[in-house]
C-alpha cells in the first residue's frame, strides 16, 4: 500500500511544484520569518478604535475555531491574519455594548463555512440586534449560504445586476471505484453499520440507499433552519417559501426585492453613503471599518481569578504528533493540552469545542482516556461545531454535558478498516512483480502487494467488530443508554444536532456561550474569564516546529502549494495521504463530508 501511494502521489506532486522552487521558497521564508512574525503579523499590535466605528464582518472568509497569523502569506498569497470563529463571536458580543461601535456591516459573496458555523454567527448577530444598533448586509451576489446569515440584518442590499440565491439544498459526493478499476487496484474494505458510508467512494459508484436516506434527513433538518430564517426576514409563510424554491421564482435582483428577500438595490458607493449617514462620517473621510482582530486588540481582558478553558479540538484525529500544517487533532499533542488544563488550578471547568469528522480509533481512545481523568478533577462540557462525528463523537460522549447547534453533524457511531491490493496494478500496468520468503503464515501481513487470505480478512473484520462494540459501550456509559439502543441509532448513521437531541446523543441545543455558562454552573463559579487552548501560533512557526520533528521541508512546502492550488479538492489528497501515513489502523471517521449547498 505504501509503495502504491508513493507512485500515485509522486506524479501529482511533480505537476504541482518542482524541487528547485520548493528549496528556493523555503529558504526565502526562513530568512524572512523572524522579521514578519515580529513585525506585520504581531498579535501584540493595537489598533486605536475611533468613535463611530463599524464592525466589518466578511462572510467570504473561512472561520476556523481559532484564528492564526500566517507569515507564509508573504510568499503564497492569502491573508496574513485570519479571524477565528471564537474571536469573531467575542467581538460581536463586545460590540453590542461598546459605544464606539455604531453597527455591523456584513459583506456577502460566498461563504466557505459549515452550516453550524453559519448558525452560530447568525445567533450572535440576533443577540447584537437587541442593542438597537444597525446591521446592514451588502453584496454584488448573495449566495444561499450567505443569505442564511444576512437575513438577520435590518436590511439586505444587492447590486442592481446581482441576485439572491434561493434554490434548495443539494449534496455532491465523489466516487473513486471506476478509477480504481481502471488502475487494477482492489480496495479491501471492512466496516460495521449499514449507514457507515465512509468507504462508499471506494467500493461503489453511487450512493447506497441507506446513505441516500441519511443525507436526505440531514438536508431536511438543515433546510428547515433556512426556511425559518427566510420567514423571519420576508414575513412569508413556509408554503410560500417552498413555492419560490420549487418554481425557481427568485432569479434577479428585482425578484429578490419583489418578494422581500432583499430590501433595496444599491451600488457600492450608495451603501457607503448610507453607512456614512448612519455614523456621521463626512463624505471626504474614510468609513471607520474595524475587523474582529483589530477590534479585539482594544479589548484585552484582565486575566485574574477563576478561569474556564475552551479546549479546541479541530480537524482529523491522528496518532502521535502532527505531521501536517493543516488542522489535526494529533493524540500526543492534544493530550499535552488536556494535561495543561487539568493541572492548572486556576482553571475551574473545561469546555471542549469539537469540530472533527473523526479519524484513528486508537488515537480517539487514548484521547478519551485523558478526558476521563480530567473529568474526575473538574467539570467537562462539550460544545459541538460543524462536525462532531465518528471519532469526534467518541471523544465527546462521556462529557458532563453536550451542546450542539441545530445544524451540527454528529453521531456516525461506526467503524471501518480499508486496504488496497495493488498487485494487479504493478504487474499489469508497470510490469513489476514481487516475491519474498517468510517463516510463518502471517509474517508479511498486511501486504498491499498481494490479495488477503480469508483468514486475514477475518482478522481485520474481527478487529473492526471489536472496536465497534467498544464504541457502543463508551457511548452507552457516557450517555447512560442501553447498548442495544445505541446500536439502533449507531450503525454509522449521521444526525443533525436537532435529531441528536431527540435521540439522546446531545443534551441541549446551544452554542459555545451556553456551553460555557453550563460549565460555570457545574463548577459553581460566577466570576470567571475564558482562556483558549491550544495557544494560537503563526502558521510558519508551526511548519518550523514540524521541521524540528524531522519532517521533510520539501514535503511540507509541497503540501502548502498543493493546498493552495487544489482548493476544496485538496481534502481528498489529504485524506488518502493521512490514511497511508496512519496505515493498518482501524478508523472512526467520515473521510468525506457531503457538500450540502
Amino acid at each position: 500500500m505504501k509503495q502504491f501511494f508513493k507512485f500515485f502521489f509522486a506524479s501529482l506532486l511533480a505537476m504541482a511544484v518542482a524541487g528547485v522552487i520548493v528549496f528556493a521558497v523555503f529558504f526565502m521564508i526562513i530568512g524572512a520569518v523572524s522579521q514578519s512574525i515580529s513585525g506585520a503579523f504581531s498579535s501584540d499590535e493595537t489598533t486605536i478604535l475611533k468613535d463611530n466605528s463599524i464592525l466589518n464582518i466578511d462572510l467570504t472568509k473561512d472561520y476556523h475555531e481559532l484564528g492564526e497569523s500566517n507569515s507564509l502569506a508573504l510568499f503564497t498569497g492569502g491573508d496574513s491574519k485570519s479571524t477565528g470563529l471564537l474571536d469573531l463571536l467575542r467581538s460581536i458580543k463586545l460590540a453590542k455594548t461598546d459605544p464606539k461601535i455604531k453597527g455591523i456591516y456584513l459583506k456577502t459573496g460566498g461563504s466557505p463555512n459549515g452550516q453550524a458555523t453559519a448558525q452560530q454567527i447568525r445567533e450572535a448577530l440576533k443577540d447584537f440586534k437587541q442593542s438597537g444598533k444597525f446591521i446592514y448586509s451588502y453584496g454584488d451576489f448573495v449566495p444561499q449560504s450567505d443569505y442564511f446569515i444576512a437575513s438577520v440584518a435590518d436590511a439586505v442590499y444587492i447590486n442592481p445586476l446581482g441576485s439572491v440565491e434561493l434554490k434548495g439544498l443539494a449534496s455532491k459526493l465523489v466516487f473513486f471505484k471506476g478509477a480504481l478499476d481502471k488502475l487494477n487496484v482492489q480496495p479491501e474494505i471492512f466496516y460495521c453499520g449499514q449507514f457507515k458510508s465512509a468507504t462508499e467512494p471506494f467500493r461503489m459508484d453511487k450512493m447506497s440507499d441507506p446513505n441516500r436516506k441519511q443525507i436526505a434527513a440531514l438536508q431536511h433538518d438543515i433546510w428547515q433552519q433556512m426556511v425559518t430564517a427566510i420567514m423571519e426576514h420576508t414575513h412569508a409563510d413556509s408554503n410560500t417559501v417552498a413555492s419560490w424554491v420549487q418554481n425557481g421564482t427568485i432569479q434577479t435582483a428585482s425578484d429578490a426585492i419583489k418578494y422581500k428577500l432583499a430590501d433595496g438595490i444599491m451600488y457600492k458607493d450608495e451603501i457607503e453613503s448610507l453607512l456614512r449617514s448612519k455614523t456621521g462620517i463626512p463624505a471626504k473621510e474614510d468609513i471607520r471599518f474595524v475587523d474582529a482582530n483589530d477590534y479585539l486588540s482594544n479589548s484585552k481582558p484582565d486575566f485574574k481569578g477563576a478561569q474556564i478553558a475552551v479546549l479546541v479540538a479541530e480537524g482529523e484525529i491522528v496518532d502521535g504528533s502532527s505531521q501536517s500544517s493543516s488542522y489535526q487533532i494529533a493524540s500526543e499533542d492534544f493530550i499535552k493540552e488536556i494535561r495543561k488544563v487539568r493541572d492548572n488550578d486556576d482553571i475551574k471547568a473545561v469546555v471542549m469545542r469539537v469540530n472533527s469528522p473523526g479519524g484513528s480509533a486508537l488515537a480517539s481512545e487514548v484521547i478519551l482516556r485523558e478526558l476521563q481523568i480530567l473529568k474526575k478533577k473538574k467539570p467537562l462540557v462539550v460544545s459541538m461545531g460543524d462536525l462532531a462525528a465518528s471519532g469526534g463523537y467518541y471523544i465527546s460522549c462521556q462529557a458532563d454535558s453536550i451542546f450542539a447547534l441545530p445544524n451540527t453533524i454528529t453521531g456516525s457511531i461506526g467503524v471501518f478498516g480499508m486496504m488496497f491490493n495493488t498487485q494487479a496494478f504493478f504487474n499489469g500496468k508497470l510490469g513489476i512483480t514481487f516475491d519474498g520468503e517468510k517463516n510463518a503464515p502471517y509474517a508479511d501481513f498486511p501486504n498491499a502487494n498481494r490479495p488477503m487470505t480469508e483468514q486475514e480478512k477475518t482478522f481485520i473484520q474481527n478487529g473492526v467488530d471489536s472496536i465497534y462494540k467498544t464504541f457502543k459501550s463508551r457511548v452507552a456509559a457516557g450517555r447512560r443508554l442501553d447498548i442495544a439502543y445505541v446500536d439502533s441509532i449507531g450503525q454509522g448513521r449521521v444526525w443533525t444536532g436537532t435529531a441528536g437531541l431527540q435521540n439522546g446523543l446531545v443534551d441541549a441545543i446551544g452554542g459555545l456561550d451556553r456551553a460555557i455558562t453550563s460549565a460555570a454552573s457545574l463548577a459553581k463559579i460566577k466570576d470567571y474569564h475564558v482562556v483558549n487552548y491550544p495557544k494560537v501560533e503563526d502558521k510558519m512557526s508551526r511548519i518550523l516546529s514540524m521541521l524540528g520533528k524531522n519532517s521533510s521541508k520539501e514535503k511540507i512546502m509541497a503540501e502548502q502549494l498543493l493546498e493552495q492550488e487544489m482548493g476544496k479538492e485538496y481534502r481528498w489528497f489529504r485524506m488518502l495521504k493521512m490514511m497511508q501515513e496512519q496505515k493498518n489502523h482501524i478508523w472512526m471517521m467520515m473521510p468525506y463530508v457531503p457538500e450540502i449547498n
